[in-house]
């Protein structure tokens, strides 16, 4: 996918650490829709590809928001995001995709670990339009940290259907219990740090459907041996050794080829397999998709060989 040009038309502080961009088309054109959940691909000055959640409103087809969180001892994107996107500022973005859905449920609860609002907040917009039952858990450093906390207090007046927990002030959210009081059949988001999710699938009651949107990928167990990747359609076979990647190894013949994440949670390097077994150890994919696709930056070969449609 090689994306679209944009440029930044606005910039933002919504919370301490936090950069807000709204991003519009050079010529003015309408933007493509999406629907709450979804994110874009920037690919920033320095060629870094990060994934931002779309965080504003959908009817609106003339910008995109996005906000990150700054990641002090993070691998560079949100750094060169908050120092060097300015107003005027151009960059490609590609998207939007949607791989965390809003559906259609009877009711809604929302476990929310700081910037992890980003995606959730179209989703409260959302249900709260629609009339639907909803509750929502966020939780953060401090108050001054937590973004859009305002807003999000102000849509969930009606019944305080919204628990804010600054650490600082109240400790960590208890999700359990929040989980204990949510209805049977109600949809349950989360998007935050590990833990958090890991506690969210720990608590979560029976009768509940969770879905989570990660930042970071779970633990992975992948094996480490060696195996012969052949790209078809180059007419090469190569060798992964122990501790490389399938990823790494590929673009030394292809060093064009698209990726970002490297941690097997946005899809970018997504890839046909035309024979072999995968030892799948990204945090992405469908049971559909596994069949026949991996991700080359995480997952491995169960055997010997791997044939990929490159």
């Amino acid at each position: 996918m090689r994306g679209t040009e944009s440029v930044v038309a606005e910039r933002a502080v919504p919370a301490e650490g936090v950069a807000l961009l709204r991003l519009e088309s050079p010529q003015g054109t309408p933007l493509p829709e999406w629907r709450p959940g979804a994110h874009l691909d920037l690919v920033l000055p320095s060629g870094l590809i990060r994934q931002y959640s779309l965080c504003g409103d959908p009817a609106d087809r003339a910008t995109y928001t996005v906000a990150t969180r700054l990641i002090e001892d993070g691998r560079g994107g949100s750094r060169e995001v908050h120092e060097q996107l300015r107003e005027g500022a151009e960059l490609v973005v590609r998207g939007p995709r949607n791989r965390f859905p809003l559906t259609e449920a009877p009711s809604y609860a929302f476990v929310v670990g700081g910037i992890g609002i980003t995606p959730v907040l179209p989703m409260l917009r959302a249900v709260e339009a629609a009339g639907a039952e909803w509750r929502l858990l966020y939780g953060g450093r401090s108050r001054a940290t937590m973004p859009f906390l305002d807003e999000i207090e102000k849509l969930g007046a009606r019944g305080s259907r919204v628990t804010a927990v600054p650490e600082d002030e109240a400790g960590l959210p208890d999700v359990a219990a929040f989980l204990a009081g949510t209805d049977e059949g109600a949809a349950v988001y989360c998007c935050g740090p590990e833990p958090l999710m890991d506690a969210v699938a720990a608590a979560l009651p029976e009768g509940r459907t969770l879905h989570l949107e990660r930042f970071t990928p779970g633990a992975s167990t992948a094996q480490l041996g060696t195996f012969e990747v052949e790209l078809r359609r180059t007419g090469r076979t190569l060798t992964v050794p122990a501790g490389r990647s399938v990823l790494a190894t590929v673009r030394e013949e292809l060093p064009n080829l698209s990726y970002s994440c490297e941690q097997g949670f946005c899809g970018t390097c997504q890839q046909q397999v035309l024979e072999g077994a995968v030892d799948h150890q990204d945090e992405l994919l469908t049971d559909a998709e596994r069949q026949d696709s991996m991700l080359i930056c995480v997952s491995r070969c169960l055997g010997r060989k791997l044939v990929l449609d490159l």
